[in-house]
């Protein structure tokens, strides 16, 4: 080979680099150029919006339009009393532009007819699914000048390849807006797990923007079993240190909790409470998602429907903490471990719970939280390994992927302070190739502890008929690698079992069990996760995920 082709050939290898590498912005900003500039362009800019740019190379022109689209108004008095820019960075539902190429692709986002139509307009060519793909996750991921903060490929990957999606029938209805409002977080997209996982936590500042203050009755979050967790965090002071859009830091102070839980769940508050929520409020949303196919991307969101009242409506204001035991070493020796950590701190005095739960990784075994007086550890108040988190029952199975919240209804008194108050403990049993400590993969560990309190119970309701310890099976060990027990804790009847995949199609099927214990050998199925349903003879069901790996 010469020294000319040689030349030639590294060349053509740097231009490759370079055009990988090339800004998530500029990638945007040729999707402008490929289907917009011919209205939006700088000597004709339709409604005042120029989408060509001034400048003599085409770097300059992108930072031209990106300074005249970034958290700027837009000619359009209805988006302007939305509160929506050009490009609201992190918010593709409040970015005009956006909301205006989604055309019944975000089913979330509902043009309005003062929105003045579509773009492009009726007749021109419209954007593909990827275009249109690429410029919302640069908004979600804060909207930035430079820097590939979206990686082109995956989304290339789920719009042509296998795919998994969190809501496969579509988005979860919003409330009535009589009634209350939705979050959103993502979407996000993960690769297939191949012959491991991939796994993604973020963060991302949502700003409420409320016309008023508020009283929340009622959160009921909505996500796909693939999620690992999803917590609403309050930020108490100023968040604008923090950026816009997705991150992977949490970059948290002054911060506070509305709520956290492991699986879709329905908080409907005890009547006469509620989390208050300020006009002004931020709040900081956390999903961490897990793909387990092995062939499919997997298209990750959550939603919270929100249901408000007026303020003064509830007597008591729902709190909530968190506790992390952040010293949990745990060798790999495959001997079980247990930490305990005493809660007295923050002191808060009386207070009266209403829920409890624990949280761990993986190579958890159990999880348990006990009253304390000093040094004496007392009575037992929750046990992770039982249904509803309720302790002493038939046939302990700790599953830290569905670990319960228990419910305390009526609201139980606690006290919390240095001498007085609960303690939390954790036991593991790493079998892995590593020591492991705290940490937020699920390669980590964790030991968390949850508590949802008030100050006071005058004025406080007991009955929640949405709380209710449904589950008579249990089904063990989950994850599991082979043989899946389903055990009927009541005998009150024969039952079936039928396993679903995540498409919804019916892969086992199993009828009339007359025994109280049923053993489900794996055979053929594939490491993955799994849906199934238990029916009993008058027709209740439970159902639940199970994990193969």
């Amino acid at each position: 080979m010469n020294l000319k082709s040689s030349i030639s050939i590294i060349f053509c290898l740097l231009l490759s680099i370079v055009i990988s590498a090339q800004s998530t912005a500029m990638e945007v900003y040729n999707i402008f150029q490929a289907k917009c500039a011919s209205c939006h362009n700088n000597t004709n800019p339709q409604s005042g919006l120029d989408l060509e740019g001034v400048g003599a190379t085409a770097q300059e022109r992108l930072l031209d339009v990106y300074n005249k689209i970034l958290n700027v108004n837009p000619n359009n008095a209805h988006a302007i009393a939305k509160g929506y820019k050009f490009v609201y960075p992190g918010r593709s539902d409040k970015s005009f532009l956006f909301r205006k190429i989604a055309q019944n692709f975000d089913e979330s986002v509902h043009i309005n007819l003062q929105e003045d139509g579509n773009m492009p307009p009726y007749g021109s060519d419209d954007l593909t699914e990827i275009e249109k793909e690429m410029i919302r996750q640069w908004i979600l991921y804060g909207a930035p000048a430079t820097g590939q903060v979206v990686d082109p490929q995956i989304i290339e990957n789920y719009y042509t390849g296998p795919k998994e999606e969190s809501f496969p029938d579509g988005p979860p209805s919003a409330p009535d807006p009589s009634e209350g409002f939705q979050i959103k977080m993502g979407p996000f997209f993960l690769n297939p797990a191949g012959t491991g996982f991939d796994e993604i936590e973020y963060y991302t500042k949502y700003a409420l923007e409320l016309a008023e203050d508020q009283e929340v009755a009622r959160l009921d979050i909505k996500m796909s079993p693939y999620s690992h967790h999803f917590i609403i965090y309050n930020f108490d002071g100023s968040s604008n240190n923090i950026p816009a859009g997705l991150r992977t830091a949490a970059n948290h102070s002054n911060i506070s909790f509305s709520a956290v839980v492991t699986e879709a769940t329905d908080l409907n508050l005890p009547s006469g409470t509620a989390f208050k929520w300020d006009n002004d409020l931020v709040l900081d949303l956390n999903s961490h998602y897990i793909n387990y196919s092995p062939t499919s991307t997997f298209k990750a969101e959550a939603y919270v429907n929100v249901y408000t009242q007026d303020l003064g409506t509830a007597a008591q204001e729902m709190k909530t903490e968190l506790y992390a035991n952040l010293f949990i070493p745990i060798p790999n020796n495959g001997n079980p471990i247990t930490h305990d950590q005493a809660i007295g701190t923050p002191s808060l005095g009386d207070v009266f719970v209403w829920g409890l739960m624990g949280h761990t990784h993986k190579y958890g075994t159990g999880y348990k939280i006990f009253e304390r007086q000093g040094n004496t550890v007392g009575d037992i108040l929750y046990d992770g390994a039982c249904p509803g988190g309720i302790p002493d029952c038939v046939s302990p199975n700790f599953d830290y992927q569905h670990i319960p919240m228990r419910y305390f209804e009526p609201l139980r008194p606690t006290t919390i302070t240095g001498s007085v108050g609960l303690q939390h403990e954790a036991s593991w049993i790493n079998d892995g190739p590593s020591p492991v400590g705290f940490g937020f993969t699920s390669d980590d560990e964790m030991q968390v502890m949850i508590m949802m309190y008030t100050d006071d119970i005058e004025g406080v309701g007991v009955a929640n008929e949405n709380i209710e310890v449904t589950e008579e099976y249990l089904v063990y060990p989950n994850p599991t690698s082979g043989t899946t027990t389903f055990l009927n804790q009541s005998m009150s009847s024969s039952f079936s079992v039928e396993l679903f995949d995540m498409t919804g199609k019916q892969i086992r099927s199993f009828q009339n069990i007359a025994s109280n214990q049923f053993d489900m050998e794996r055979g053929d199925l594939r490491n993955g996760m799994y849906l199934y349903t238990i029916q009993n003879e008058g027709g209740k069901t439970q159902t639940g995920k199970l994990i193969f790996q």
